[in-house]
């Protein structure tokens, strides 16, 4: 199984990759920029507890799935 895996069928989803970033931010200072590998790996986690569960679906760690989809299309698009 991979993390992925494991991440999204964790309780609470995803929760692991939300903690990744709090603890990222702790160590750098609290300078998020420097946890962006961190934020598109919880961002690839509530994407697929969203298409597995509906948009309707909840969980602490995501940000509901309009907000999510709008959070990916401005960091693909740079901004």
């Amino acid at each position: 199984m991979s993390t992925l895996e494991k991440d999204v069928k964790f309780d609470p989803p995803c929760h692991p990759r939300a903690c990744a970033i709090q603890a990222c931010i702790q160590r750098n200072g609290y300078d998020e920029s420097r946890c962006q590998k961190q934020v598109d790996a919880l961002y690839e986690c509530c994407n697929l507890f969203y298409q597995r569960n509906g948009d309707e679906a909840s969980t602490v760690s995501c940000p509901k799935a309009n907000l999510l989809r709008l959070k990916m299309r401005q960091r693909a698009q740079g901004q």
